[in-house]
């Protein structure tokens, strides 16, 4: 969130005022009085918008921070509700700019993007004057040392009395970056304040979860009481877990093979009243009867789901393994499981894999030989 985002920054020297996060209308008034003068105060969530939701507002006495706060923990902003509000000290503000560095998935790199004509406003910008906003690719290998800094602000276009403090505040930034292993780090409005004072207003920060295991502090950022309880649970589980809003729950090994899983039940829902997947669930490849029976738990304890689809392709681990894998989970969970499972397997051992559940014969259990065929029938039993 931006308060979390604000807080790395600081961490770097980033230039921008932290202000104080509080959950109640009570505490921004609080706030509001600590702090002096005209505040903002400012939903706390993570989605873009907020402004235009009515999530961001001015406040000149702490009665009004008071008021807003009151209005803004009562919104829910792109279906997230907002829980807590950041009060900042205002700002006078006299040009708005974009900043960002980010993961270059397409091309295999870093890249910068940053526009002096940006703000809260880049999208708009992006589509109007395309050339405002500037691409600059990183070489992972160099980073972005003084010299790369003083590139980047000279391209982008950041005005004369500025550039030193730009050229510093590019730096801080690649190092939040770097030191944090993000995929994200954005400043979205970068501001040039009266006095020629340049700040961060707003921060965005993505971090790699695969770099978790360096960074054991990020676990502070995580609000559990407001992750999705299923979600959660799974995580605890080590599953590649996300819920979606659907009928058909989905289980398969391999993040590929699950996103076409996804695809090919909701064409198949399309024939049976516009059923769509509940999940996905990518339970990679160690499904023995735990792993198995830990993704089943997940997905059945969701109330939407109606049917779930078990779609795996034997390679290292081969179908025989995961068919006692959906035996043993059958078994730990008993009682528990109570909607039907519709199994597809191919690939290594399939035919061992097969005959294991046929021997099983499990009321809950239907076979199906083809991919477009499984969810077919888990579709029609999801709509049933």
């Amino acid at each position: 969130m931006e308060y979390q985002a604000k807080e790395l920054f600081a961490k770097y020297g980033v230039a921008g005022a932290l202000g104080k996060t509080v959950t109640t209308p009570e505490d921004a008034r609080a706030a509001a009085e600590e702090i002096g003068g005209v505040v903002v105060v400012k939903a706390q969530a993570k989605a873009g918008g907020r402004g235009k939701a009515g999530g961001v507002k001015v406040a000149k006495t702490p009665e009004e921070a008071e008021e807003a706060a009151r209005a803004i923990l009562e919104l829910e902003i792109k279906g997230l509700p907002v829980n807590r509000v950041l009060v900042v000290p205002g700002a006078s503000i006299e040009e708005e700019y974009y900043f960002s560095f980010l993961l270059d998935r397409s091309n295999r790199s870093y890249l910068c993007i940053a526009s002096v004509e940006g703000g809260v406003e880049i999208e708009e910008v992006a589509k109007t004057n395309p050339d405002a906003v500037k691409k600059i690719p990183i070489d992972a290998g160099t980073g972005v040392d003084e010299a790369k800094a003083i590139a980047i602000v000279d391209e982008a276009g950041f005005p004369a009395e500025l550039r030193d403090q730009a050229i510093q505040m590019v730096q801080q930034l690649w190092t939040v970056f770097v030191e944090e292993d993000a995929t994200l780090v954005e400043v979205n409005p970068l501001a040039r304040l009266t006095g020629d004072k340049l700040e961060a207003l707003d921060g965005k920060v993505s971090l790699d979860e695969n770099a978790e295991f360096r960074h054991p502090e990020h676990a502070s950022f995580e609000i559990r009481d407001e992750e999705d309880p299923l979600e959660a649970k799974a995580k605890d589980k080590g599953l590649n877990y996300v819920k979606l809003d659907g009928a058909v729950g989905i289980i398969g090994n391999g993040a590929g093979l699950v996103m076409s899983t996804l695809d090919v039940v909701a064409y198949a829902g399309e024939k049976h009243g516009g059923v769509k997947p509940a999940n996905f669930l990518d339970i990679g490849g160690g499904a023995n009867a735990q792993v198995m029976a830990d993704g089943l738990d997940v997905i059945l304890n969701d109330e939407q789901v109606k049917s779930v689809f078990v779609n795996v392709f034997g390679g290292i681990t081969a179908c025989d393994e995961v068919a006692n894998g959906i035996k043993g989970a059958l078994e730990i969970l008993g009682d528990a499981a109570t909607k039907p499972l519709v199994v597809r397997l191919d690939g290594n051992n399939v035919d061992a894999g097969r005959a294991i559940l046929d021997e099983l014969n499990h009321p809950l259990v239907t076979q199906v030989d083809t991919m477009d065929g499984a969810a077919d029938k888990a579709a029609e039993l999801a709509n049933a």
